[in-house]
C-alpha cells in the first residue's frame, strides 16, 4: 500500500494517525480530522440501502457500546455522534468521536460491531498484504498517535481515503 500526502510534505502525527487507521481497518472508507472540535469522523459504507429499523438498530448498538466502553475506561465522552446518509444504492454511516477520549481499542470495537451488524453489506477493501504482526504494529502506532494528538494542537483539517491500493491524505 502506498501513501500520498498533499500539502506540507512532512507527516505529522495526525496525518500518520489517519494513514494507520485506514491501513489497519479496511472497513473504514474515509476518515476526517476536524481540529477545531478535535473530532475524528469515520465513514463506513453499506452496500445497500438500510431501512429505518436497521439504521436505528445500528445507531443504538454503536452508541450504547461506545458509552459502556467509555464507562469501563472511566472517561467522560465529549463527542459521540452517529449519522447516516442514503446515497444511491448505498448507506453511508458516519461515526464522530472526540480525540480526547478515543482509544485504539474503541476504534476496533466500532469496526467489529459494524462488521457484525452489517455482515456482508459492509464495504471493505481487501487487505491481504498485512500479516498479524503488521496489524499489531499498526494498532500500537494508532494508540501512540492518538496520545500525541491529545497534547499537540493540530490546526489542519485533514481528509483521508483509499484508492487503488493507496491511502490519500488531503489538507482541506
Amino acid at each position: 500500500m502506498t501513501f500520498l500526502v498533499t500539502g506540507r510534505e512532512d507527516v505529522t502525527d495526525s496525518v500518520g494517525l489517519l494513514i494507520s487507521i485506514l491501513v489497519r481497518y479496511p472497513e473504514v472508507a474515509t476518515i476526517n480530522f476536524d481540529p477545531g472540535r478535535q473530532v475524528l469522523k469515520f465513514t463506513f459504507i453499506a452496500s445497500r440501502v438500510l431501512n429505518r429499523r436497521e439504521i436505528a438498530a445500528v445507531k443504538e448498538k454503536l452508541l450504547d457500546s461506545i458509552e459502556v466502553f467509555s464507562m469501563l475506561e472511566g472517561k467522560q465522552i465529549r463527542v459521540s455522534l452517529i449519522d447516516h446518509q442514503i446515497c444511491g444504492h448505498l448507506t453511508i454511516i458516519e461515526v464522530q468521536r472526540d480525540v480526547e477520549t478515543l482509544v485504539q481499542e474503541e476504534i476496533a470495537l466500532i469496526v467489529q460491531l459494524l462488521r457484525q451488524l452489517l455482515d456482508d453489506n459492509l464495504v471493505t477493501e481487501a487487505n491481504d498484504s498485512l500479516f498479524e504482526e503488521d496489524l499489531l504494529i499498526q494498532e500500537e502506532i494508532i494508540e501512540h498517535m492518538l496520545d500525541s494528538m491529545r497534547v499537540t494542537a493540530e490546526e489542519k483539517h485533514l481528509f483521508a481515503f483509499r484508492e487503488d491500493g493507496r491511502v490519500l491524505v488531503f489538507n482541506k
